[in-house]
C-alpha cells in the first residue's frame, strides 16, 4: 500500500471508533479481514497509528477543536502532511482551504486535568487523579500463566522459541512478555502449558482459596480464565461449575478446556433452586471494565453514567443471589476489573449492611499464605491492584464469609 492509502485506512477506522458503538479491536479486525490486500507491514502501521491516536484522543481533540476522525488524524499528522497526501489514487481527499487555515493555527490553551488524564470528565470527577489515569492509558504487557508446570520451566521453553519472558512481581505462576504474542505460532500455548491471563487476575484466582472438596461455582465466568486457573490450582481434581449469561462468551471456554486438558470444569445453563450450599461462590461481576483501559483505551468513551448505574444495580442483585447460595462457612469472592469506588468498596459496604451474617476475611493474611510478594494495598479486607500502584490491570477483590 502507498502511504496515502494507509492513512485513508486509519481515517476510516477512526471514524468508526469515534462513533463509540463497538470496541476498537473488533473494528480494526473486521476492517483488516475484509481487505485481504493489506499486508503484514501495512497492517502493523495502520494498527499502531490507530491505537496511538486513540490513546491520545482527548488531547488531540482539544488541540484540534475537532472530534471527528479526519480532523483528529490531520491534526496528529500536521507536521507530515506531505506523507498523508502523497497524491496516490486511494489516498484521502485533499485539504480544503478551510482545513489549511485551521491546521496553520496553534492551540496554546492549557489542558484541563481530565484532558491531560485522557479521561472523560464525568469519569475523571470520580477518579480525581491525573497520574493514576495516565497509568491506565499506558500499553500493557502480555501476561501468561504457567499451566501444569512451574513458570521457570515455562520460561525456558519459551526461550527455546525465542520468546523472551520475565517473572511477574506478584503471581507465582505469571510470566510477562513485552509486545505482541502470536499464539498459533507458540508451541507452549498449543501444548497446553500456558494460558493468557493478566497477573492481577492470576492473584485473584489464588485468593479464592479453593480446595478439591469444595463445592465451587464461577458464576459470571466470561471466557473462563479464573476457572481454568482454579482448575490448575486444584491439579484437575474436584469440580468447578461455570456459568455466564452471555452464551457466546461462555462458549469460548470449551476449546480452552480441551487444549489445557482440563477435566474438572462443568458448564451449566442455570443454578438449581436447591443449590444453596456452595463453599465458594466466585462472583466476577459485570462492571465498567475501567481497570482494563490499558488494553482497551476506547472503552472509556463507550461507558455512560446510565450504563454504570445499571451495572451497579446488577452487581448488588448478584451479591444478593450469592448470599442465598452460599452455605455457613462458605465464601463469596467478589471481583471486579474496575477502579471505581461505587462498584467496589461501596458495593461491599452495602452488602454487609444488608447481610449481617457475612463478614470480610483478612486478605493480607491470605495473600501471605499464597505468595512471597509484599501485600500491595493499605486495606487488609478489600484489595485493589492497579497499573499505578502495581503495574497490573485494575482489579478489586473482597472475600466475605458466611458466619451463620
Amino acid at each position: 500500500m502507498q502511504n496515502g492509502a494507509r492513512y485513508r485506512a486509519v481515517w476510516e477506522i477512526l471514524e468508526q471508533v469515534f462513533a463509540n458503538q463497538q470496541p476498537a479491536d473488533k473494528i480494526i479486525n473486521d476492517y483488516v479481514r475484509a481487505r485481504r490486500y493489506i499486508g503484514a507491514k501495512d497492517r502493523r502501521f495502520i494498527v499502531e497509528l490507530v491505537w496511538k491516536i486513540v490513546r491520545n484522543r482527548m488531547k488531540l481533540s482539544f488541540d484540534a477543536k475537532r472530534s471527528d476522525g479526519r480532523g483528529v488524524l490531520l491534526y496528529a499528522m500536521r507536521d507530515n502532511l506531505a506523507e498523508v497526501f502523497d497524491g496516490s489514487q486511494y489516498g484521502m481527499q485533499p485539504l480544503s482551504k478551510e482545513e489549511q487555515n485551521w491546521l496553520s493555527r496553534e492551540n496554546d490553551e492549557p489542558y484541563p486535568d481530565y484532558v491531560e488524564a485522557e479521561c472523560p470528565k464525568w469519569l475523571f470527577d470520580k477518579i480525581k487523579d491525573v497520574d493514576f489515569c495516565k497509568a491506565l492509558n499506558l500499553p500493557a504487557s502480555t501476561d501468561v500463566r504457567a499451566h501444569g508446570l512451574g513458570r521457570d520451566e515455562l520460561q525456558k521453553k519459551l526461550a527455546k522459541e525465542e520468546i523472551e519472558a520475565r517473572f511477574g512481581v506478584y503471581a507465582p505462576s505469571c510470566l510477562k512478555i513485552d509486545g505482541h504474542l502470536v499464539l498459533n505460532n507458540c508451541m507452549a500455548w498449543q501444548d497446553g502449558e500456558m494460558e493468557i491471563q493478566e497477573e492481577a487476575s492470576q492473584m485473584v484466582s489464588l485468593l479464592t482459596d479453593v480446595k478439591a472438596e469444595h463445592k465451587i461455582i464461577d458464576y459470571c465466568c466470561g471466557a473462563g480464565g479464573k476457572a481454568l486457573a482454579m482448575s490448575d490450582i486444584l491439579h484437575n481434581k474436584g469440580k468447578i461449575l461455570v456459568h455466564d449469561v452471555d452464551s457466546k462468551r461462555l462458549a469460548a471456554i470449551k476449546p480452552r478446556i480441551d487444549r489445557l486438558k482440563v477435566k474438572n470444569i462443568e458448564i451449566i445453563d442455570k443454578l438449581a433452586e436447591s443449590d444453596k450450599d456452595f463453599d465458594r461462590f466466585i462472583l466476577d461481576a459485570p462492571c465498567s471494565g475501567s481497570g482494563t483501559w490499558r488494553r482497551s483505551p476506547d472503552a472509556k468513551f463507550r461507558l455512560s453514567e446510565q450504563k454504570l448505574a445499571s451495572l451497579v444495580k446488577t452487581q448488588a442483585e448478584l451479591l444478593d443471589l450469592a448470599a442465598q447460595k452460599t452455605k455457613v462457612g462458605g465464601r463469596i469472592v467478589y471481583i471486579t476489573c474496575s477502579v471505581l469506588r461505587e462498584e467496589n468498596e461501596d458495593q461491599i459496604q452495602g452488602f454487609l449492611a444488608k447481610h449481617k451474617n457475612f463478614a470480610p476475611i483478612n486478605l493480607k493474611l491470605l495473600w501471605q499464605q499464597k505468595t512471597k510478594a509484599l501485600y500491595p494495598w493499605k486495606d487488609e479486607f478489600c484489595l485493589r491492584m492497579s497499573p499505578f500502584e502495581c503495574g497490573t490491570d485494575g482489579f478489586f477483590v473482597c472475600v466475605v464469609e458466611r458466619k451463620f
